[in-house]
């Protein structure tokens, strides 16, 4: 039976960027994304994680798996996982039906049978778009052999999450190895994770992804790994000379949505609300990487009017969602 959401008078919040752990798919994992001290809260997706749910004010948890999903293994791997992890989530949802919803995992190696997932996923199990992490066999999304994916999302018309994952070795090896072992952050949350975000969104619009399908959505956590603070030096040094034409900053707010995950700061609120506008912004913790309270709280906080502050816990969420 579904725990319903506590019924007082305040805004219904929606948490968009939310994890947990399949415990197949979880079991696949190496190095630090095992996440040995997280494991517990993101296999639970009962108890715990409701109770902590409710003390913060978060009515509703759209699900997501943990990175890397199934971003690493192969084709033939990945397919048949994919819909059992995708399957088991369904079966937590119709549990609590008034308190969670599903972005799907995609076996983004296999990019047909991707799109075919993101189709069941959606249209028989209900789920919201999908998430994606990181580099797929260390290839970035723009990929065009990934582009059937962009496809059914565009006709589905479902939003595709891109999700920071481990970066590629190299790039760990040549940028950040020499400070690991005294601040390991650095090549997760701390940077590495938004340079390699950030990377993927740049490319996806310089792959004039959205030139063959104009109407696909993207989100982007996080509030957007700073992206909205470069876009418009992004958009004039690309509008010099010898690039090939192309409106990057147009390009980038019609397509793209920003939640706050994780990123609870005023002033990087502010300016994305500033670039992006309000429409295009969406409430997110990060749960369990990040607590629940510090999240419901700041946005108690933020200067905004409370239409707008609706608009991120909630609103926006409804109309992207289709919730």
């Amino acid at each position: 039976m579904s725990t319903p959401p506590p019924t007082h008078p305040r805004p219904q919040v929606i948490a968009l960027e939310e994890h947990y752990f399949d415990p197949e798919l979880s079991k696949l994992f190496d190095g630090y994304e095992a996440q040995p001290k997280m494991g517990p809260r993101l296999l639970d997706l009962d108890h715990e994680r409701i109770r902590l749910m409710d003390e913060a004010g978060v009515d509703i948890q759209v699900l997501s798996h943990a990175a890397p999903a199934t971003h690493r293994l192969d084709g033939a791997t990945a397919v048949p996982i994919a819909r059992r992890v995708n399957d088991r989530l369904r079966e937590t949802i119709a549990r609590h039906p008034s308190r969670f919803a599903g972005f799907a995992t995609l076996p983004a190696a296999d990019p047909q049978a991707a799109a075919d997932e993101l189709e069941r996923a959606v249209v028989e199990l209900g789920m919201k778009g999908a998430m994606v992490h990181g580099l797929t066999q260390g290839l970035f999304i723009d990929d065009k052999r990934f582009w059937p994916i962009f496809e059914r999302a565009q006709a589905l018309d479902v939003p595709i999450y891109i999700h920071p994952s481990r970066p590629n070795p190299v790039v760990i090896d040549a940028y950040y190895k020499d400070y690991v072992k005294e601040f390991p952050s650095i090549t997760n949350a701390g940077w590495g994770f938004g340079v390699e975000t950030a990377t993927q969104a740049v490319r996806l619009v310089l792959s004039r992804v959205f030139e063959t399908y104009p109407k696909l959505k993207i989100i982007c956590g996080h509030l957007g790994e700073g992206l909205p603070f470069l876009l418009w030096r992004i958009d004039m040094t690309m509008s010099r000379s010898g690039n090939s034409p192309l409106y990057f900053r147009e390009t980038f707010r019609e397509h793209f949505w920003l939640t706050t995950s994780g990123n609870f700061s005023h002033s990087a609120l502010l300016c994305t609300v500033m670039e992006m506008g309000i429409d295009r912004i969406l409430f997110g913790i990060d749960y369990p990487y990040v607590e629940n309270a510090p999240g419901t709280a700041w946005m108690q906080e933020v200067p905004l009017c409370t239409e707008d502050r609706e608009k991120i816990l909630n609103g926006n969420a409804k109309r992207l969602l289709r919730m």
